[in-house]
């Protein structure tokens, strides 16, 4: 580990037994995918360092909805970091970057391929001064190829991907998945990059760049769809709720609300038939196996549904849970924050406690240890003048940076 005391030893706020306590990440990111990432370094104990521009900072820091004037998606991904501006077009303000970098473990950025290269802050400019550093780009299309130049948003990498072609319902168009999962994928796989690198490091003493493209991490997702595609031909299709193999696997209407089941196995499909006085549809051979119920769907859907709305959801649910046949509610977002199981998890927590304001917590529980605690999104440039002084800049030397607009 890089001699980087003079940042983790002050103001640092990671419990000291957090899984990355020590480890202190440069965050040059802005919007959702690289934000993200260092949310979840953060909340596992790294100490991150949000690099924001002088006067406006993250983009996201201007989108509603507000709380308090402050945008909710800014506080939502930017937990657990301390904010410094930096001025990254001007010579003192770069110095200032290369002072941070050198004691630093990891760099993250979410820029455009080529942006940080041409601020001569790219990977090879910064391992010069730093080897040991891993430095991870997010970006659209990767460091490369003939994409790579080009802007992109969630809704591309969905597009483009192919996911937003198998999502819907069959008689409509495309439509991208509800959550922004082109910017999530992409923060994940690049944790997962960064984290298997500092192992590495630890072995051979190296860093290393790491290259997380969106539109990749897409396909990483679509995994079976590609695979029947690229070996059988056969073009994955809008199924609504449904699954491609399996059936009965779908959302159902009841009497009141709708639920869904997921029928995966032949001792489930039976179990279902018993609960829903239908064994008689066990010697209907193409009924036989979830395979063939799948192609038959069109067949054995009606006679579920016609089931299903002669009792409300809440009566079919007690009737599946006692069957064990895997069943659920359709929540709403809100129903689902305050579901039970959601509830007893701890998944949505005050940050800080006594804020009011609720967020989605890191979703690794390790039962034998106490929770990490999170701490708030930092105001804009909240941390400049700590940080700054931990680099061994005096406040003169802080007024006249100032001054000049390095930060």
């Amino acid at each position: 580990m890089l001699d980087n005391s003079s940042i983790t030893d002050n103001g640092n706020q990671a419990n000291p037994d957090a899984p990355l306590a020590g480890i202190v990440v440069i965050d040059v990111t802005h919007m959702l995918s690289g934000p993200y990432c260092t949310w979840v370094l953060g909340a596992l104990g790294a100490t991150v360092i949000k690099v924001e521009r002088p006067v406006s900072g993250d983009f996201t820091r201007i989108v509603a909805p507000f709380d308090k004037d402050e945008s909710i998606y800014f506080l939502s991904v930017n937990r657990n970091k301390r904010s410094i501006t930096i001025n990254l077009k001007c010579d003192e303000g770069k110095a200032i970057f290369r002072d941070l970098v050198k004691k630093a473990d990891v760099l993250v950025e979410n820029n455009r391929a080529g942006v940080m290269d041409r601020l001569g802050l790219g990977y090879k400019d910064l391992k010069a001064i730093n080897p040991e550093l891993v430095y991870t780009s997010i970006s659209g299309f990767g460091q490369s190829g003939p994409y790579s130049g080009r802007a992109a948003f969630d809704v591309i990498a969905q597009a483009l991907s192919g996911m937003m072609s198998i999502t819907g319902e069959p008689d409509r168009g495309p439509a991208r998945v509800g959550a922004s999962i082109g910017d999530i994928a992409s923060s994940l796989f690049a944790v997962i990059g960064i984290l298997a690198n500092l192992l590495r490091r630890g072995k051979i003493g190296q860093g290393a760049f790491v290259d997380v493209a969106m539109l990749d991490c897409q396909l990483a997702l679509l995994e079976n769809a590609i695979a029947r595609a690229a070996i059988t031909g056969e073009e994955p299709r809008r199924l609504g709720s449904r699954h491609p193999l399996i059936a009965p696997f779908q959302a159902f209407p009841t009497a009141d609300k709708p639920l869904a089941i997921c029928v995966d196995t032949q001792a489930q499909w039976e179990r279902l038939c018993k609960a829903m006085d239908l064994e008689h549809l066990f010697g209907v051979q193409h009924f036989a196996t979830g395979s063939s119920r799948a192609a038959h769907h069109a067949e054995l859907e009606p006679i579920l549904i016609e089931r299903f709305l002669t009792k409300t959801r809440d009566e079919w649910l007690d009737i599946l849970d006692k069957a064990d046949v895997p069943s659920s509610a359709i929540n709403s977002v809100s129903e689902a924050i305050n579901d039970p199981q959601v509830q007893h998890r701890g998944m949505v927590a005050e940050v800080p406690e006594g804020s009011g304001r609720r967020f989605v917590r890191l979703p690794i529980i390790q039962p034998d240890e106490k929770p990490l605690p999170e701490f708030p999104a930092p105001k804009l440039g909240e941390h400049t003048e700590e940080i700054l002084a931990e680099l061994g800049f005096t406040p003169e030397d802080v007024k006249r940076l100032r001054e000049n607009g390095a930060v």
